[in-house]
């Protein structure tokens, strides 16, 4: 889903450890704006996947504000259903990219995020027996556990995510739902469980 990196200005919204900075880079990006709310997140980005040409900054998304066509690509990877307003960030993004400009982000599947405990279902003998899904066209807050800690994060339809881009002038180029491979699931068989409900949403639009 990703264009071409060569010679473009590369904007990444939650860019965690670096690697999609790393990437741009490796693959002939000018520069890289890596930008996360983790400060040990990005020290160990520094650590990493430090190179020439990469900046990283600590900042929150929302207050995030850069001059108009100033990147060629902005990437966000599992990060933007932590944001409340998905349209202002939108509208934002329109305008920091060249016309052109690509926006390739992925987001936590609405079907994944609707119940908001993110958990399976099980039934007395502790198996899997369905995914819950619950006040699908209720959006907003959801609170659940990560990692071992209460975190916030927003729910909204696909419809939602959808509409936003296209009422904010951008040209859809394509949609994934990813599924295991079959290579994933032979060597891992706890995948056949990512077969049963979509984790994960990949959206690549054009300005």
């Amino acid at each position: 889903m990703l264009p071409d990196f060569k010679g473009k200005n590369v904007l990444d919204l939650g860019c965690g450890f670096g690697w999609h900075c790393r990437y741009a880079i490796e693959n002939g990006a000018k520069s890289v704006m890596g930008i996360d709310l983790s400060e040990k997140m990005l020290t160990r980005a520094q650590e990493i996947n430090k190179l020439e040409g990469i900046l990283y900054e600590r900042r929150a998304l929302e207050g995030l504000d850069y001059p108009a066509k100033q990147f060629d690509i902005i990437l966000s990877s599992l990060t933007l259903h932590y944001i409340e307003s998905f349209d202002t960030m939108a509208q934002n993004i329109y305008q920091w990219l060249t016309s052109g400009g690509y926006f390739i982000f992925s987001v936590e599947h609405p079907v994944f995020t609707a119940e908001g405990g993110q958990d399976w279902i099980y039934n007395k003998n502790g198996e899997k027996t369905c995914w819950p899904v619950d006040s699908y066209f209720i959006e907003g807050k959801r609170n659940t556990t990560f990692l071992g800690e209460n975190v916030t994060k927003y729910h909204r339809t696909l419809t939602s995510y959808l509409n936003t881009l296209l009422k904010n002038g951008f040209k859809i180029k394509k949609i994934i739902e990813p599924e295991p491979s079959p290579e994933m699931l032979k060597e891992i068989p706890e995948m056949k469980d990512e077969l049963r409900r979509p984790m994960m949403l990949l959206i690549s639009a054009e300005k």
